[in-house]
């Protein structure tokens, strides 16, 4: 199960203890935001796409949405979304439930500058129903991000 995947990836950092289990779906940015109690924008989004025949993640605020043209001016391509299927089959992580912690080797994950605007953000923790609190540097690191990108949009009009 990936959740038990995220747990034994975060054990080592005393932060097991930290992911949240609900009783509802935290499947979608309404739901997590809902389950957690934030509003919708605190919640990081793990976005998963297909460049050169590997898997992208970009982890971005709940409110913010893909800018084609910046995401092609960073990647080189247009940006193409993993079907249900290459999501699992690439992280281990089903559709609700994917994140930016325990993917296998190969797997490159960004952080979208959406998030930097928050103290604290909610990815998932590898279930539909799950999530952990963690600050922006934090994410950082435990996600072994390549960076902050800047290939999100429509996040900049809210607060």
């Amino acid at each position: 199960m990936s959740i038990e995947k995220v747990r034994d990836y975060f054990r080592p950092l005393g932060r097991e203890g930290d992911i949240l289990e609900f009783p509802v779906s935290s499947a979608t940015v309404e739901l997590a935001a809902q389950a957690v109690g934030v509003i919708p924008a605190r919640i990081a989004k793990t976005l998963s796409f297909l460049v050169e025949e590997h898997c992208v993640l970009i982890a971005a605020a709940g409110d913010a949405k893909i800018d084609n043209s910046k995401y092609k001016a960073f990647f080189h391509t247009k940006a193409k979304m993993l079907t249900p299927e290459q999501v699992s089959a690439f992280t281990g992580h089903a559709i609700g439930g994917v994140c930016p912690f325990a993917n296998p080797e190969g797997v490159k994950t960004y952080l979208d500058v959406s998030l930097k605007r928050f103290d604290t953000v909610f990815p998932a923790a590898g279930s539909g129903s799950s999530a952990i609190e963690l600050t922006c540097g934090e994410l950082e690191e435990y996600s072994h991000s390549l960076g902050w990108i800047d290939v999100c949009k429509s996040w900049q009009e809210n607060p």
